[in-house]
């Protein structure tokens, strides 16, 4: 009730501010996901920098909400009832009650690059589902990767596929190019020089809805670190909501540098590139770690649940993953290390069906589509 009460506040300022008008050389980013430069906001935004020097461009993140309210109700409403075109990686329930001006665009990047799982309006619904369906009905372009996605996103977010553009997300620009991601490793090489000449196994999660009220990692680590070889050291990419519960003042005390935790880090693509490995379950970030042509494997210890019970799967997981797929703790310790020598068929394969474009020029053709000859 409350969110609500603030969503119609935003709305009411929003409706002052647009007997202003809207500025075609002012831009307005919701960046509620993720807010780093590595990240699709993050990308475009040092973009028009760049090349549209001329724009200007304001924010709204994570930091932003109800406890500040002139900044959030005042200010963030002023400069997105007068923007040209917004930009979004998430939703944004306060459009609900939003009408965007004809002349606007509304540009919805979202932050996966892809879905294993099903989300939007494939999962939710009540009232959460009732104000996305009328905030997705402001979105003028939906961005992705491949006509499978169009597809699915399709009904995730409620629009037709003629909104829905397959340019290439920007965040696959950085995982492409090759300089920029050597200077990630060597950032993070100098940041934690202990784990110079180690393999980095990833360990990044789906979050489950149910781990709101009770978050966990579902791991043993003290067991799994037994069967871990000297050169091995796991990276914990836990989601925030069960980073912000994980207490790690033991990590590396009592795992001797074998376990450290990078839910924190502030970029996720550095994370992909400086890993050897990644195990996952349900996770979007295969589509982005497919790019690096590593192994993959996927910990799926509650496959039946969450297919049958939690939000299910656009295909069939079994058959649709590109790694080894492992059902318990035991079966993981079992076959670790075993995905070294693995095949990458499977992954290039999952690569292709996944990208129309793989030529670093997402932005490119997103600017060409926003911006045209402006």
């Amino acid at each position: 009730m409350i969110k609500r009460i603030g969503y119609y506040i935003f709305a009411s300022f929003f409706a002052v501010f647009r007997i202003f008008g809207i500025r075609r050389d002012k831009v307005f980013f919701v960046a509620t996901h993720d807010d780093s430069a590595e990240g699709n906001i993050g990308i475009v935004s040092r973009a028009l920098t760049q090349k549209k020097p001329e724009i200007h461009q304001f924010f709204l993140t994570r930091k932003d909400s109800f406890k500040k309210p002139i900044t959030f109700f005042v200010c963030k409403a002023y400069h997105m009832a007068t923007a040209g075109t917004i930009f979004l990686d998430n939703e944004f329930m306060p459009m609900a009650y939003t009408p965007i001006s004809k002349k606007a665009k509304v540009v919805q990047l979202w932050h996966g690059t892809g879905s294993i799982k099903k989300f939007g309006l494939d999962s939710e619904e009540g009232e959460v589902a009732d104000l996305a369906r009328k905030a997705n009905r402001r979105i003028t372009h939906l961005i992705v990767n491949s006509k499978l996605t169009q597809k699915q996103y399709a009904g995730a977010f409620e629009i037709p596929e003629e909104k829905i553009y397959i340019t290439g997300l920007p965040r696959t620009d950085l995982i492409l190019d090759s300089q920029e991601i050597e200077k990630k490793r060597q950032t993070f090489r100098e940041q934690f020089p202990e784990l110079q000449n180690k393999r980095c196994i990833l360990y990044a999660p789906t979050f489950r809805d149910e781990e709101t009220q009770k978050p966990g990692i579902h791991l043993d680590l003290d067991h799994l670190t037994g069967v871990m070889s000297e050169e091995d050291v796991l990276l914990l990419r836990l989601h925030p909501f069960v980073a912000a519960n994980f207490d790690d003042t033991f990590v590396e005390s009592r795992y001797h540098g074998k376990v450290k935790n990078v839910s924190q880090y502030d970029g996720v693509t550095t994370l992909l590139a400086v890993s050897d490995c990644l195990i996952t379950d349900y996770s979007s970030i295969v589509f982005e770690y497919c790019l690096f042509e590593k192994p993959m494997v996927f910990y799926a210890y509650d496959l039946e649940e969450f297919r049958d019970s939690g939000r299910g799967f656009y295909e069939d997981y079994e058959s649709y993953v590109p790694g080894m797929i492992v059902r318990s703790q035991k079966e993981l310790e079992q076959k670790w290390g075993q995905w070294w020598d693995a095949p990458m068929d499977r992954i290039r394969e999952f690569r292709d069906e996944t990208y129309r474009y793989i030529d670093k020029n997402a932005v490119g053709r997103l600017f060409e589509l926003i911006f045209g000859n402006e």
